[in-house]
Order: C-alpha cells, then sequence, then structure tokens
C-alpha cells in the first residue's frame, strides 16, 4: 500500500524572511501583493473583460508563491497586475482579493498544462485565489522604471524575481500607484 501523502507544510513564519505578510493583521489591515501573468496568456484587459471582472488565480506552482495565496493574502488585499515577459514587463493595474486560497482544480485536471499526478484533492498541494480588476494604470510602471528608481530598490519584484506572487510594502504600494496615476 502507497504511503499517505502528506499536507504541504507551511514554514515558521515567524522566523522567515518574510514573516511580516504572515504576521497576525490589526482589524481592517489590508496587505499588498504583486501577481504576474503573460499577457498573451491572460492580460489584465481580459481580467477586465472577464464576468464581473473576476478569475480565479490559478496554476502557481511554486511553493513560496503557493504559501502567500493559502495563508497569506486575505479578502480585500490588493495586488499589482504585472506582465511578465513582455515588452516592457510592466506593472499595469490594480486587482482585489476576494476570495481567500482555496485549492487549485487545474493540478488535478490531466488535460490541464499544470496538472500535478503528485497532487490529492483530499490533501491539495497547490491553491488560488480569487482576483477582481479595480483600476488600469494610467501609465505602466516598467521593470527597468523599478529598478532604477531608488524608492523600490528593495522591492521583492527585483530580489526574488522568479516568483509568480510576491509581497509588496506599504510605502512600494503608494509610490508605485503614484508612478502608475491610480490612487492608492
Amino acid at each position: 500500500m502507497p504511503a499517505k501523502k502528506k499536507i504541504p507544510k507551511s514554514a515558521p513564519y515567524e522566523k522567515g524572511a518574510w514573516a511580516h505578510v504572515f504576521a497576525p493583521r490589526s482589524k481592517g489591515e489590508r496587505r499588498y501583493w504583486l501577481i504576474k501573468s503573460e499577457p498573451d496568456v491572460f492580460s489584465y484587459d481580459d481580467l477586465v473583460a472577464a464576468p464581473r471582472q473576476t478569475t480565479c488565480w490559478d496554476s502557481v506552482r511554486n511553493s513560496g508563491a503557493r504559501n502567500f495565496l493559502r495563508d497569506g493574502m486575505k479578502k480585500g488585499d490588493r495586488a499589482f497586475y504585472y506582465h511578465s515577459n513582455a515588452e516592457p514587463s510592466a506593472i499595469v493595474g490594480v486587482c482585489e482579493i476576494v476570495k481567500e486560497g482555496y485549492p487549485d482544480h487545474t493540478a488535478f485536471d490531466a488535460s490541464h498544462d499544470y496538472f500535478d499526478p503528485d497532487s490529492d484533492p483530499s490533501h491539495p498541494t497547490w491553491f488560488m485565489v480569487d482576483v477582481k480588476a479595480v483600476a488600469k494604470f494610467k501609465t505602466p510602471v516598467t521593470l527597468p522604471d523599478i529598478k532604477a528608481d531608488p524608492a523600490l530598490a528593495n522591492m521583492a519584484l527585483i530580489k526574488v524575481s522568479r516568483l509568480s506572487v510576491v509581497p509588496v510594502s506599504a510605502a512600494e504600494w503608494a509610490h508605485i500607484c503614484a508612478l502608475g496615476g491610480v490612487t492608492p
């Protein structure tokens, strides 16, 4: 008989580099994130065109990003929508988390590109959230702009660029919203 699959554990968040994004929240506290998608796969305009301007944020297959989706993001949090692998890559809009982490159904679908044969619906490995469009940037904030801006030198987007979901500090959020021409 095969061994029972273990439920994926979370890192001891209170000791990790991202402890602050998993720390208990004060009442009504909103946190900020950045999520990435290639615009030819699912662009911000696709999100705006979706029913109720809402979609599930699925197919993330990195344990660090999964932990942010599963344990960090909460309903009401805001996220920058980043077009990756674009010319140029850029933050193009704002969305809101409207449903907190739940099992990612694409992991169980053998016909899906992100099927994970090791995933077990009774002990899911991969999670997703639902996001809703809030505002498109008047001016996209490009990756070269971000890298050149001293106020954004420590941004997770630059430090851990491989992750498709990363936290954003409140100061970074306000600064980038101003650059993009939207109200934070």
